[in-house]
Order: structure tokens, then sequence, then C-alpha cells
């Protein structure tokens, strides 16, 4: 049916911030925080009453493909797409665009991450069925919004411009401009400025707006995926040629036709063991995943370490995350630097520990 929405999954991130737990044969995304379903089939499950699994494509690399497709088999085969290597997000939505736009008429996409949590999943679905109005009526490239609840300097920022219209039962805006991530300061004035709103990575655009973009700003890597469709079996020798970067920096940051509708989905990037804190169950001296845990006059820790007894004396806002074969300890206000230990990991040549 014409303007069928498909959904995009990109799965291409390695979580080096959830390190130990988060590997390169089972990254962040294959993850479960509850011993339930894992993120990225918490992705699935959300939009699959809109989106049925059919409609459904993932981009993922070589190391994540056999565990994707063992948490996902309901997913065909073909619609897990496999990069020969990463090239960042911008290669990789372009693909999967063009794989749907072969097998669906005119086709409506919806690009979204497989690692975030997100608490109202029905407004998710309200606001994809919304965004995919805008995106048929105003061949716009279009960008979720999310409304900050606090001065967040690890993201991005969107400042709207005047109201567009409403399509479905959401208001549009354009997008003036995209705001690389902030200090405290300047995100302190962007939340009580109100025109500003989390950059959270999730798009809805035709197949043909994206096709257009791409031919405008990033034509060479548009030019060898033109090749790769007449060509697929040269899959290894044209992907690596395409221009390594992101759907913001190279495509939407530049474009002219963007508009984003503000939503308040309960949304959590759970970009680190900082991060998920509130998503564990809680535990005495903090949250997390263990078999026992004891603390004696410790509070606000971060324990994963299902299996083991865990015990915290006299200790305050640490991480601590056993896996087996490798141990993670650091205050939780270092937790975006988790990432420096899997840099050190494979300068040391330590690489049976990634």
């Amino acid at each position: 049916m014409a303007g069928e929405l498909w959904g995009l999954i990109i799965a291409g991130g390695r979580g080096t911030r959830f390190w130990p737990r988060s590997r390169r044969a089972l990254p962040k995304q294959c993850m479960s925080l509850d011993g339930g379903r894992t993120l990225i089939q918490q992705t699935v499950d959300r939009i699959r009453p809109l989106i049925p699994p059919e409609r459904i494509v993932i981009v993922t690399s070589a190391e994540m493909a056999p565990a994707i497709r063992e948490q996902l088999p309901e997913l065909a085969v073909d619609n897990v797409l496999v990069e020969p290597v990463g090239r960042n997000t911008a290669p990789a939505i372009a693909w999967g665009c063009m794989e749907i736009a072969h097998q669906g008429k005119a086709p409506v996409v919806a690009v979204l991450p497989s690692d975030h949590l997100i608490d109202d999943e029905p407004e998710l679905l309200a606001v994809l069925a919304s965004a995919s109005k805008a995106a048929r009526s105003t061949n716009a490239l279009v960008t979720i919004g999310l409304t900050p609840t606090r001065p967040e300097t690890g993201f991005g920022y969107l400042r709207c411009g005047g109201e567009l219209g409403t399509f479905g039962d959401h208001a549009f805006h354009r997008v003036e401009r995209f705001v690389e991530k902030p200090d405290e300061v300047t995100a302190a004035g962007y939340v009580a400025d109100g025109r500003y709103l989390w950059n959270a990575g999730m798009f809805v655009f035709t197949a043909d707006a994206l096709r257009d973009a791409f031919r405008q700003f990033l034509p060479r890597s548009w030019a060898l995926l033109e090749e790769l469709r007449h060509s697929p079996h040269r899959l290894a020798e044209l992907y690596p040629q395409m221009e390594s970067t992101s759907i913001d920096y190279g495509i939407m940051e530049r474009s002219p036709h963007v508009l984003t509708v503000p939503a308040q989905l309960g949304w959590s990037d759970v970009g680190s063991w900082a991060a998920i804190e509130p998503h564990l169950p809680p535990q005495d001296g903090g949250r997390g995943l263990v078999g026992n845990q004891v603390a004696v006059d410790a509070s606000g820790n971060v324990v994963h370490a299902p299996g083991k007894l865990v015990a915290l004396v006299g200790v305050d806002g640490l991480i601590v995350v056993d896996t087996g074969d490798a141990l993670l300890i650091c205050p939780k206000d270092r937790a975006q630097d988790v990432r420096r230990v899997v840099v050190a990991l494979e300068a040391g040549d330590l690489g049976e520990f990634l």
C-alpha cells in the first residue's frame, strides 16, 4: 500500500559506556535491564501495534547480527541488514531507506535507535502516526523533539521556530537550528527559554524526501548506494567508500526543510550506568541487579552483578559491575569515562575483554 509506515532501527553502536556488560558480540541493545526483554526487543515490541514485523528493518554490524537475529526471530532474514564496516548513522539510514523503498511503494520511514527506553508507549505511537502524516503532507524531514525535564549537557538540542500546522493530534514546528551539547549554564538557559527540545535521534520522513536530501548534501554517498542497488554483491567494496558522518551533521543540520513535533514520552537514552539507575530495581544501598546485596552505611550505589553476593560498606555513589571475567568500579559522576576503559583495552591488546 502506498505511504505505508515502516520502522528502521539503527543498531550499530557498541555501547562502550556499558562495559564490561556490553561487549562486541552482545552489545548494550541486546542487554536486559530487568532480566526480561532486551532493549532492542522492547524497541520492536513498542512499535508493533503500528508497524508489523514484516515492515521493520534493522541495520547492524556483523558482530551484533547473530545476537539480534536470535533475539528477534519474527524478523525476516533479509530485514536485518549487516554493514561490512561502520560508517556512522547517515549511510546506515540511507541504506536502510533504499532497501525499504524497494519493498514498499512510496513508504514513510520512522528511524529509531535500538537502545532507548520510553515509558509512554501509547504516546510514542500517536506521535509516530502524526509525524507520518506530516512527512507525507509536507515532504519535510521530521524529527521528534523531547521536552527537556532538566538542564542536560549530554544531549544535543533543537531550537523550534514558528508552528507550521497540526497533523494528526500534534502541532509541528519548523526547526530553526540544531545545537550541539551545551555547557551547564547554557543548558539551563535553553530549558528556561522554552523553545528548545532534546534531539533524541528519532526521525520520520518519506524515502523520497531522504533520497532528495542525500542527492543534495551527500551526493557521493548516494551515488554509491545507487551502484549498490544495481550490484548488491559489491556491498563490501562500495559501502566503505561512503562518507562517514551522522544523519544530524550530514543531512538534518543542512536541510532547510526540517520539522519537529514536541513530545513527552518518558524517554531515556540510558547512555551510561549512571543514567540507567532509575530503571533498575531498588536494593539495599542503591539500585541494581544482584542475587543478594548487603549494605552497611552505604547508599546511592549502582550494582550489576547477577548471581553474586555484593557487600557495600561505607561507600556512596559508586558503580559496581561484575561480569565474571571483568570488574568495573567507578564513581557515578565518572560514568561517561567508562568508554576510556575500552580505548585502553584496545590499545593494550586486550581484545578478549571487548
